[in-house]
C-alpha cells in the first residue's frame, strides 16, 4: 500500500518537472583547438572535444537522413588551403536508430578531430571558422550547437606550399574513418530526405517588447513552415488560470473526509483532550495549534516536492512532459486504476491501511507533552485516518496532473487538510456545539459509500482522454453518459436503502437528509438522460466527451453541415472534428492559403482531446448564436489539437522543431510545437487570431467564459484585419 501512495507522490512530482518550457542556452560539448605539424609546409588542426555525461556527439560520418552529423566550415583565406576532409581520431559507436531506421555514429565523453592544411603564404594569421553539430541524450533530448573558432597560425614557422588546385567540394560521406568536411566558407545543414532540398524561411516572432529572428528549416521544396506568428505587437496572453475552484472542492472534500468512519469518531475524543484541566485558554490554543500541524503534515511534504522539483529542473526541463502526463494513455490509464481501485476500497471490498508500526511509532511521540507532543497527535490522527483519507488524498493528487499548473497541488492539498482540521479547531475552541454533532452509526459508512460511487464516476474521465487522444473508439459520448446514469442510479438506489454492502447496517427509514440527497441524486440521472440525445449537459461540458462523438446527435441530425464553403477539403477530417457544426481546418498550410483566397482572418483554437476547458468554451462561449455567426462567417477556422497521438502528417509537413531540435513527424507534436515557439504558451484553451501573413490581429486569449469578452476578441480581430488589408 505504501508503495501505491508513493508511487503517486511520483506521478505528482513528474507532473510538476514538466512546467518550464524553453531552455537556457545549453553546453554539453566543450572544444579545445589546436594545431599539430605534419612537415614544412602543412599542419593539421586539432579539433578536441569533451563531451558531458549522458551525452553524445554525432560524427562527421553519420549518414545522410539521421541526426545531424559534425561540420566544420573554414573561412577562405590566401594564406592556407585544404582539401576539405575530416580525419575521424578513433571509431565512433554504432547504434542503430529505430526513428529514422539506419545506423547512426557517434562519440561518448570525448573526441578528436583534424583537417589537413597546406601554408600558402609564411606569416602569421588565424584560421576562423565555425562547428555544427547536434548532441542527444539516450532519452532522445537533443541540442543543436554552433560553435565559433579562431585558431592562430604561426606561418613563419613553415614553408609555403604549392598550390594543388584542389577544389573543397564536399563528397559523399560514405567512410567511418576520414570524411569529408563541409566546403571552406560554406556551411551545410543535414536534410532529413537526402532527394530533397532544404528551403530556409526567417520569421520575425515579437513577444511584446522582446523581438527575435529565428531561422525554421523546411523539407518541403515549396517552402512550407509551421511559424504561424510573423508580427506578434501584443502583449501578454489574456486570463490566468484561477486555482480557486479547485482549493474549494479540496475543502469541500476534506469536510466529508471528516464524515468518514475513520475521522468521525475521532473529533469528540480529541476535543476532550484539549478542553480538560483548568487553563482553557491554553487548551484552546493548544487546539489551534493541533489544526495548524494538521494542515502541514499534509501540505508541507508536498510543497518541498515542488521546490525540489524547481531546483533540481531549473530551466532545463521541457514541458513536453506535462503534456504527455496529462494526455498519454499510459499514465491516464494508471490514473482511472486508481480511482477504480480507491472505489472498491470505499465499497468494503478491502481497507487501505498504512503499518501498524508506523501508527504506534508515532503514537507513543504524542505523549510527550509541548508542542511536539500535540504536533504527534495530529500525525497520529493522520495515520490512523489514512483508510478513508487515502483514497481522497490520491484522488486530489491525480487530479491535479491535469493542467499542468506547478501549484495545483499545493493548493489542493491545503484545501483539503484546512477541511479536515477547521472542524477539530472549532469544536475545541466551542466545544458547546459538540452536542449538535450527530451520533455515530452506519450512516457513516453509508459516506464512504457514496464517495466510493463518485471516485468510480470521476475515473472515468481519465479513460476518457486516453480514448479521445488515441482514437479507440472505445469510450464515446454515448457510453460515458450510459455509464453515469447507471452508476449515479445504483447510488439512489443504495441510498433509499435497496443496495446493501459489507459493513452497512439496514435502513429502518429513511432521514429528512438522506431523502433529499435520493432526490438530487435522481434528479441528476434525469437530467443526464437527454444527453444521449445530443443535449448539451454545459455544466459537465469539461468532463464528457465532446458532441462530436455522440453517435445520435438530434442537432446535428437537424441542422445538418454548415452552408459555409472552405476552399478545399480539409485534412485529417476523418479524425477530428469542430462543434456545432461549423467546419474548417486543422492544417496550418491549408488555413493560410483559404485565409488569403477568401480574405478573411484565421481563428486559431490550439486545443486538445483531453482539455477541459476548452470543452467548457465551447459549449459555454462558441455556441452562443452571436459567437457561431462571427466564426461561421468572418473566420477561418484552425483547430491544432497538441495532444493527438495517432495522426502523422504527410511527409511533406514534417519540420525541425526550433524548441528542442527534434524531427517533428506527428500532428500533436507540431502542433504543440507551433505553439510553444510562437507564444511562449503550452496551456489550453489558447486563442489566436492572425492574417494569412502570420500577423497578429489582437491580443490573444486564454479561458474565459465571457461570451461579451470573446465577442469583443473577435471584433476586434475583424476590425485590425481590415485595417491592414482594404479591400
Amino acid at each position: 500500500m505504501t508503495k501505491r501512495i508513493f508511487s503517486i507522490f511520483l506521478i505528482t512530482l513528474s507532473l510538476l518537472l514538466g512546467n518550464k518550457v524553453f531552455a537556457q542556452v545549453e553546453k554539453h560539448a566543450f572544444w579545445e583547438f589546436s594545431t599539430e605539424k605534419i612537415s614544412n609546409s602543412e599542419l593539421y588542426l586539432v579539433f578536441k572535444a569533451k563531451i558531458d555525461p549522458g551525452w553524445h556527439l554525432f560524427a562527421p560520418s553519420n549518414p545522410p537522413g539521421g541526426s545531424l552529423p559534425l561540420s566544420i566550415t573554414l573561412e577562405p583565406s590566401p594564406y592556407y588551403e585544404s582539401n576539405g576532409k575530416i580525419i575521424e581520431v578513433g571509431t565512433p559507436i554504432k547504434v542503430f536508430d529505430e526513428i529514422f531506421q539506419k545506423d547512426e555514429y557517434y562519440y561518448e565523453h570525448q573526441a578528436t578531430f583534424k583537417i589537413k592544411i597546406q601554408i600558402l603564404k609564411p606569416i602569421d594569421f588565424e584560421i576562423k571558422g565555425s562547428l555544427d553539430g547536434q548532441v542527444c541524450t539516450e532519452q532522445g533530448r537533443c541540442i543543436n550547437f554552433t560553435e565559433d573558432f579562431a585558431i592562430p597560425i604561426k606561418g613563419s614557422q613553415y614553408k609555403a606550399g604549392a598550390v594543388s588546385g584542389q577544389k573543397t567540394t564536399p563528397v559523399p560521406q560514405t567512410q567511418h574513418k576520414e570524411t569529408t568536411a563541409t566546403a571552406v566558407g560554406v556551411k551545410q545543414y543535414q536534410a532529413q530526405e537526402s532527394t530533397q532540398t532544404t528551403k530556409t524561411t526567417h520569421v520575425k516572432i515579437k513577444q511584446g517588447s522582446l523581438a527575435d529572428t529565428v531561422t525554421k528549416v523546411s523539407l518541403k521544396p515549396t517552402g512550407y513552415t509551421p511559424i504561424l506568428v510573423s508580427n506578434n505587437p501584443w502583449s501578454g496572453a489574456g486570463k490566468k488560470q484561477s486555482l480557486g475552484w479547485f482549493f474549494w472542492i479540496s475543502f469541500l472534500l476534506g469536510l466529508a473526509a471528516l464524515l468518514t468512519p475513520c475521522v468521525f469518531p475521532m473529533v469528540p475524543m480529541t476535543v476532550a483532550f484539549f478542553i480538560k484541566g483548568k487553563d482553557k485558554i491554553r487548551g484552546r490554543i493548544n487546539a489551534m495549534i493541533y489544526g495548524i500541524s494538521i494542515v502541514l503534515i499534509y501540505t508541507v511534504p508536498i510543497a518541498i516536492l515542488v521546490a525540489i522539483t524547481n531546483i533540481i529542473g531549473g530551466e532545463n526541463l521541457s514541458a513536453d512532459f506535462a503534456n504527455w502526463l496529462s494526455t498519454h494513455w499510459l499514465p491516464n490509464i494508471l490514473f482511472f486504476v486508481i480511482f477504480l481501485i480507491f472505489a472498491i476500497s470505499f465499497f468494503g471490498a478491502f481497507e487501505l491501511t498504512l503499518p501498524y508500526k508506523w501508527v504506534n511509532k508515532i503514537s507513543k511521540k504524542s505523549e510527550q507533552g509541548g508542542l511536539i507532543g500535540i504536533f504527534f497527535l495530529a500525525f497520529t490522527l493522520v495515520l490512523v485516518s489514512f483508510s478513508c483519507t487515502g483514497p481522497i488524498v490520491g484522488g486530489i493528487l491525480v487530479e491535479s496532473t491535469q493542467g499542468g499548473l506547478i501549484l495545483k497541488p499545493i493548493i489542493g492539498m491545503l484545501g483539503f487538510s484546512l477541511g479536515v482540521a477547521l472542524p477539530f479547531t472549532l469544536f475545541a475552541l466551542f466545544p458547546e456545539f459538540l452536542n449538535t454533532l450527530p451520533k455515530s452509526g452506519g450512516w457513516l459508512n453509508s459516506v464512504k459509500v457514496i464517495l466510493g460511487f463518485l471516485e468510480l464516476a470521476l475515473g472515468l474521465k481519465f479513460l476518457s482522454v486516453a480514448d479521445q487522444t488515441y482514437h479507440w473508439g472505445l469510450l464515446n459520448r454515448d457510453v460515458y453518459l450510459s455509464l453515469w446514469i447507471v452508476i449515479f442510479s445504483l447510488m439512489g438506489l443504495y441510498l433509499l436503502g435497496k443496495i446493501k454492502f459489507a459493513h452497512d447496517t439496514d435502513v429502518e427509514r429513511i432521514g429528512v437528509i438522506r431523502l433529499f440527497f435520493v432526490i438530487i441524486t435522481f434528479t441528476f440521472v434525469i437530467w443526464l438522460i437527454p444527453g444521449l440525445w445530443g443535449a448539451p449537459l454545459k455544466a459537465l461540458s469539461g468532463y464528457l466527451p465532446p458532441k462530436t462523438t455522440q453517435e445520435f446527435d438530434l442537432e446535428r441530425m437537424t441542422l445538418g453541415q454548415s452552408a459555409v464553403q472552405l476552399c478545399d477539403k480539409p485534412l485529417y477530417s476523418d479524425q477530428l472534428h469542430l462543434p456545432h457544426n461549423l467546419v474548417g481546418y486543422f492544417d496550418v498550410y491549408q488555413a493560410l492559403n483559404c485565409s488569403k483566397e477568401q480574405k478573411k482572418p484565421i481563428f486559431v483554437d490550439f486545443t486538445g482531446h483531453g482539455c477541459v476547458n476548452c470543452r467548457k468554451m465551447e459549449e459555454y462561449v462558441w455556441s452562443d448564436p452571436r459567437v457561431l455567426k462571427i466564426l461561421q462567417n468572418d473566420y477561418i477556422i484552425l483547430s491544432l489539437y497538441v495532444d493527438d497521438k495517432v495522426i502523422e502528417t504527410p511527409k511533406d509537413r514534417w519540420f525541425i522543431s526550433l524548441a528542442d531540435g527534434k524531427l517533428k513527424k506527428m500532428l500533436g507534436k507540431q502542433n504543440a510545437d507551433i505553439q510553444i515557439v510562437n507564444f511562449n504558451k503550452n496551456a489550453q484553451p489558447f486563442y489566436v487570431l492572425i492574417d494569412w501573413q502570420g500577423n497578429v490581429l489582437a491580443q490573444p486569449m486564454e479561458y474565459n467564459t465571457n461570451v461579451d469578452d470573446f465577442i469583443k476578441f473577435l471584433e476586434q480581430g475583424k476590425a485590425n484585419f481590415k485595417k491592414q488589408h482594404p479591400f
